[in-house]
């Protein structure tokens, strides 16, 4: 019996001892970030941001691949089933909570499929208008819609996204019967938007950076309980005459479950680093959001919160896909 128990604490730290080699040597190869998204999109954005300075300081390129459809599900389904070794990653954003809501079948276990890394970013989401629409806020959009139902549509980058859902949302909240449109992306769904194809959207803050302040769109009320400082002079949506209404998007890096938690524990010390960094801040600040930083412990239990929380809202709201 001692010499078996010697055998198996003799394995356990040499098992140890590999894992900590591992992790030092991490990565010694370009690592995959994909992005479960089309090219240009909210999460786009801050992965390019992250993937540029995690190539300078770990020593190896982070290369962006965007792998979208089916509400980030066959990106993150990619992650899901790749090898544990630190070297494929998912940038995942409150969507990955959200469809296993919308989609009778999820190839994944949200949380089990998974080990988190770190939540990254918050933000809010932008209601946004065609300057073509006779509204100048929030209760006009609300009576315009009731006036004409279902003539007044919301574009989303998809079925069962974060867009889709703050769409939905708002139109339960207030009875407003607009029409959900979904793209293959949040860059689509901006064009279409400022080309007056379709009338309005839930859209991230940079997309309504990249239009609002050229008179392309009207802004005309935030998600979140506060303003924003990017766009001070947009109410929030419950200034707006919608009581209750508070909404963000978050976005966390996850890797397939089993992934060396040595690995795990220099990504996301590295990630903490950059994202204390001014450089860093201003430039995730100049795109809309704001850094949210966590330990893999506190992200896994947050993620497993807004699972239920967006359950409700889904069962509340009787979204469906279309």
């Amino acid at each position: 019996m001692k010499i078996l128990a010697k055998s198996l604490i003799a394995a356990a730290l040499c098992a140890a001892s590999m894992s900590a080699v591992h992790a030092q040597s991490y990565p010694n190869k370009p690592v995959k970030l994909i992005v479960p998204f089309a090219p240009g999109g909210f999460t786009d954005v801050v992965a390019r941001i992250l993937g540029q300075r995690l190539s300078a300081a770990m020593g190896q390129q982070f290369v962006i691949e965007n792998k979208a459809g089916a509400g980030s599900i066959i990106g993150t389904d990619f992650v899901a089933k790749s090898a544990p070794d630190g070297y494929t990653l998912v940038m995942i954003s409150t969507t990955h909570v959200i469809s296993p809501w919308i989609y009778k079948t999820v190839p994944y276990d949200p949380l089990k499929s998974f080990v988190a890394v770190t939540k990254l970013v918050d933000s809010p989401y932008v209601l946004l208008v065609n300057p073509k629409v006779p509204a100048r806020n929030v209760q006009e959009f609300v009576a315009l819609a009731k006036a004409a139902p279902n003539t007044i549509h919301y574009a989303s980058s998809g079925n069962g996204s974060s867009q889709h859902l703050m769409g939905g949302l708002f139109a339960s909240m207030t009875g407003a019967p607009i029409k959900h449109v979904p793209y293959k992306g949040s860059g689509g769904a901006a064009n279409d938007l400022v080309a007056g194809i379709v009338e309005s959207s839930f859209a991230g803050v940079p997309n309504a950076l990249a239009q609002v302040p050229q008179g392309r769109l009207k802004a005309l009320a935030v998600t979140t309980a506060k303003r924003i400082p990017q766009l001070p002079d947009v109410p929030t949506l419950q200034e707006a005459g919608v009581p209750g209404y508070e909404a963000s998007v978050w976005l966390a890096l996850l890797a397939p479950a089993g992934t060396p938690r040595d690995i795990v524990n220099k990504l996301n010390s590295e990630i903490n680093k950059l994202m204390s960094s001014p450089d860093t801040r201003k430039a995730l600040y100049d795109a809309g959001v704001e850094v949210s930083p966590s330990t893999p412990e506190a992200m896994t239990e947050y993620m497993a919160q807004e699972l239920v929380r967006w359950g409700k809202v889904v069962k509340e709201t009787g979204i469906k896909l279309e």
